[in-house]
């Protein structure tokens, strides 16, 4: 397979419909958040799913978190509680990853049996037009091979998923460079510290 490493111009680049169109006909893209860049595949489809297990070389029982672009995709995946509306509204998008109680469209690929999904809405807006433009929740850790460091930039991933993915897009150098912070909205402890802090999270509370 040969990997395309192509650069976006504008929320309207051509190639972030056809990316749209790769993640509906299964396959994974890397694209860029505001945190680092992510593997992306379609989170309702278990197969695609499993293919990014198999391109990273992630562990069967690591749960993936699914990145949406509005408050109606969420209640599409999960179940919000008035805390959890509470914690959209203030930090979302963001670099937040709330985890919440899933709803049967999730395939238990996504989340390795467990009753609860991670969701994340970036604040990028060519991560957001991708999600627009695959019209379903995208699945997508870090896109890179497990246990490396998560990348930053295009060529980072490159570097890493050469020959194993069909498409990077490339939105220049991701703003924070530090993953998500992962909350449990139930218990509001912290599972993954990261640039939104439990003061911060406490506040609203």
């Amino acid at each position: 397979m040969r990997t395309r490493l192509i650069k976006v111009s504008t929320v309207n680049d051509p190639i972030i419909i056809e990316a749209g169109e790769l993640i509906r006909r299964g396959e994974p893209v890397a694209f860029p958040t505001e945190t680092v860049y992510g593997l992306g595949a379609d989170g309702l489809d278990p197969i695609a799913c499993q293919k990014i297990f198999a391109v990273k070389g992630r562990p069967s029982d690591k749960p993936l978190s699914l990145h949406v672009s509005s408050v109606e995709m969420i209640d599409r995946i999960a179940h919000v509680s008035p805390l959890a509306q509470r914690l959209i509204e203030k930090f979302l998008p963001g670099p937040l990853t709330l985890i919440l109680p899933k709803r049967s469209v999730v395939p238990d690929e996504v989340t390795c049996g467990l009753s609860t999904v991670g969701i994340r809405m970036p604040d990028n807006d060519i991560a957001l037009a991708l999600i627009n433009a695959a019209g379903v929740p995208i699945a997508a850790p870090s896109a890179n091979r497990s246990g490396h460091h998560s990348p930053s930039s295009a060529q980072d991933v490159l570097d890493e998923l050469n020959g194993l993915i069909p498409l990077v897009l490339d939105g220049g150098e991701c703003r924070l460079g530090q993953a998500s912070t992962i909350l449990d909205v139930e218990s509001m402890k912290i599972l993954r510290a990261g640039s939104i802090t439990i003061d911060q999270l406490e506040t609203i509370i």
